[in-house]
């Protein structure tokens, strides 16, 4: 596995840049909870009375659970004709480079989110973080790292350590990080490599 951005980015180009024209994003890596934590804020968010864009992985019955565009009242899965509409774009502008299956089905997912309009988008990392092809937003509103431990150590390290280091990768500067209570180890990986990227307390 290429665990790089170069690919997403390129594609993204060629669509004009979706991804700095969304609407706020919280950004969610970590190993356990995401869904469910991502769930908790739709929740909130939405009893609120805002409008919720979530982008989660994997589905369970239909791909179109992966991409929920928020309006008023409770957002909606993806309709399979926008879907489609939205791949097939993806598809001409990717002009058959090498694109993986999760970088081009979550292009699709940044040009729907760009082009409907949301007061939020929760944004759930595919696969560790600082290498994960959501970690294109260079200004998330917020970035949370819900509990982590040993997963996909072939590509993110063999240590819980290791691992918190690569979920750490979606702090940004000025951007608050939320760290859910972790082991000590990756707590500490964590706060350091938040005060490193100037993530706002």
């Amino acid at each position: 596995t290429d665990l790089s951005l170069g690919r997403i980015l390129t594609l993204l180009e060629r669509l004009g840049d979706p991804q700095k024209r969304l609407p706020p994003v919280i950004h969610v890596a970590g190993t356990n909870g995401k869904g469910s934590t991502i769930a908790f804020m739709r929740a909130i968010l939405e009893a609120a009375g805002l409008s919720v864009h979530v982008y989660t992985s994997p589905h369970l019955v239909r791909f179109n659970e992966r991409i929920r565009l928020g309006r008023p009242g409770g957002g909606r899965f993806v309709d399979e004709a926008v879907l489609v509409e939205a791949l097939e774009r993806c598809e001409r502008a990717n002009k058959g480079d090498a694109i993986t299956f999760f970088e081009i089905t979550t292009s699709a997912a940044f040009l729907l989110f760009s082009e409907h309009k949301a007061d939020v988008l929760l944004l759930e990392v595919g696969l560790g973080g600082r290498f994960d092809t959501t970690n294109v937003i260079d200004h998330p509103a917020c970035a949370v790292v819900t509990p982590v431990s040993l997963d996909h150590a072939e590509y993110l390290g063999d240590t819980v350590t290791k691992i918190a280091g690569e979920k750490a990768g979606i702090f940004k500067r000025g951007a608050p990080a939320v760290i859910a209570p972790q082991e000590p180890e990756p707590t500490a990986v964590l706060e350091a490599a938040a005060e490193r990227a100037g993530a706002s307390r």
